[in-house]
């Protein structure tokens, strides 16, 4: 059985997922110095377009092809701009289990996009790649994050207390480390029943063959 993600693209209704390329560098950069990035994730900061280059060009195909994870440029479907990543991780191939975790740019936003990609997502996991297990974790105080674990169907089993460390912006502008706690979320194959509408015209799961 495969150890690997393999090259693929999902798309939407609205959104198309699909490998990151050389095309992303100045969106991912920027999205990636947004202020909510950077206290809840582990993003260098400030990230640059070198930062964003070696992400798409060693980073993620080196994730890939080792078998721990995958990660994936959200676009829309009509305009092509990228809107966010969706990114699998800590992938168990035994148990058939990773974790899923989301980032969506400033300006798209309040859109849905993440429960739509994060859903789709789920689908192709648990119906292609027979998953039986999807893993969210998310800081205390990162309520959006948990909004969009909510909406998808994801179930909270508990805390990790002091397990998470956000960041907070001082005031000679730069970035301490807090300690917090982490729900853990979970969500497997009977969660997703009923959300299938969601995906309605999507045209399924399909290859992609140029990345690398």
């Amino acid at each position: 059985m495969t150890s690997t993600f393999p090259n693929i693209s999902i798309s939407t209704e609205r959104l198309v997922l699909r490998p990151l390329d050389e095309d992303d560098v100045p969106a991912l950069a920027e999205m990636m110095n947004d202020e909510q990035v950077a206290a809840w994730t582990h993003v260098p900061q400030p990230f640059s377009e070198d930062g964003a280059r070696h992400w798409i060009s060693e980073y993620a195909p080196a994730e890939r092809e080792s078998g721990r994870g995958l990660d994936l440029a959200v676009t829309e479907f009509l305009t092509q701009r990228l809107v966010g990543i969706v990114q699998l991780t800590k992938t168990n191939w035994h148990i058939r289990s990773t974790e899923l975790s989301y980032i969506i740019a400033p300006w798209a936003r309040g859109e849905g996009y993440a429960s739509e990609a994060a859903l789709a997502t789920a689908h192709w996991l648990f119906g292609d790649q027979k998953f039986e297990r999807i893993e969210l974790r998310t800081a205390a105080d990162n309520t959006a994050s948990q909004q969009v674990a909510q909406k998808i169907g994801c179930i909270s089993e508990g805390v990790l207390r002091n397990a998470c460390i956000a960041r907070v912006s001082t005031e000679d502008g730069t970035w301490a480390d807090v300690r917090t706690d982490f729900i853990v979320w979970s969500l497997l194959p009977e969660d997703l029943e009923g959300t299938g509408e969601q995906l309605a015209d999507s045209g399924g799961f399909t290859s992609y063959g140029d990345w690398n």
